[in-house]
């Protein structure tokens, strides 16, 4: 920071010479240095500063300013754009220019997006998209506190708080109704959390896995299978027709295709005439054999 000084000055009654020229100091004013007494123009001569601004020296009776080894007169010490005296005021160094801390806002600092005034030089701030608010005007657009360090989602003109946007926005899911952060599953067009979507039977969890529906509830395929698929007259299994499978319907029995076999020769009659004994299905050549 700028400050002032300068050495003391004296008057002597007695004998006493200047320590550079040797002139008799009686009854003038001196300034009294390390190495002895100096009249005022030899002073001035040997140990005044230059002013960095007009390159004259700075007298003894000057006020003389200095800031960052660089030394003014006090009417010099002035800021570089509107010429306001610095001597008692705050400023900014810029470059080689000491400016006025109006001078260094209007040019140089940003201004807030929300209050529209400007952002002074060290004040907490918060910079997004080439965009610039003071910390406190940076507000969740929902519940209108200062967002502060906390991590927010932009959302067209808006900017809100992660609960708030996940309240206002995020999907929920369709068994437990909270919201969907990231992943899940999409069921007739609904959301759900993968640990939320499980087999209605046994409770397995059905993403990634194959399953079917039964009045608009999912299954896995065993669950399925057990409680609601045709079961095979041959081995009594149920059939799914999940994997490709295919099967055999006839009156009111079913079978899969590799279980639709003769009953006496165990040849697969599928696609082929076949002819019914009782409970038992037969090829023609074993039929005609009875």
């Amino acid at each position: 920071l700028a400050g002032e000084g300068g050495p003391q000055t004296g008057t002597m009654t007695e004998c006493f010479d200047c320590d550079n020229c040797k002139e008799s100091l009686y009854g003038r004013k001196y300034i009294q240095m390390d190495n002895g007494p100096y009249c005022i123009p030899c002073y001035d001569a040997h140990f005044a500063n230059t002013c960095d601004e007009c390159k004259e020296l700075i007298g003894h009776d000057c006020r003389e300013l200095y800031y960052e080894d660089r030394h003014y007169h006090e009417h010099c010490f002035r800021c570089f754009r509107c010429d306001r005296s610095l001597a008692d005021e705050p400023f900014t160094c810029q470059g080689e220019e000491l400016l006025c801390n109006d001078c260094y806002c209007s040019e140089f600092s940003s201004k807030c997006i929300a209050c529209e005034k400007t952002v002074m030089p060290g004040s907490r701030k918060l910079e997004y998209n080439g965009q610039t608010w003071h910390e406190h005007c940076f507000i969740c657009s929902s519940c209108q506190q200062p967002i502060g360090s906390r991590s927010f989602i932009p959302d067209k003109k808006d900017y809100y708080c992660v609960p708030c946007y996940e309240s206002k926005f995020a999907p929920r899911c369709t068994r437990c109704k909270k919201t969907l952060t990231k992943g899940g599953v999409t069921y007739r067009d609904e959301p759900w959390h993968k640990e939320c979507f499980v087999c209605t039977g046994c409770k397995t969890p059905l993403a990634g896995q194959q399953f079917t529906s039964q009045d608009d509830n999912p299954y896995c395929i065993k669950c399925f299978g057990n409680l609601y698929a045709k079961k095979c007259s041959a081995c009594t299994k149920p059939i799914t027709g999940f994997g490709g499978g295919k099967y055999v319907s006839f009156e009111d029995r079913h079978w899969h295709h590799n279980c639709f076999n003769c009953a006496r020769c165990n040849t697969s009659l599928v696609g082929k005439g076949f002819i019914p004994d009782n409970d038992e299905i037969l090829c023609r050549d074993c039929s005609s054999d009875l």
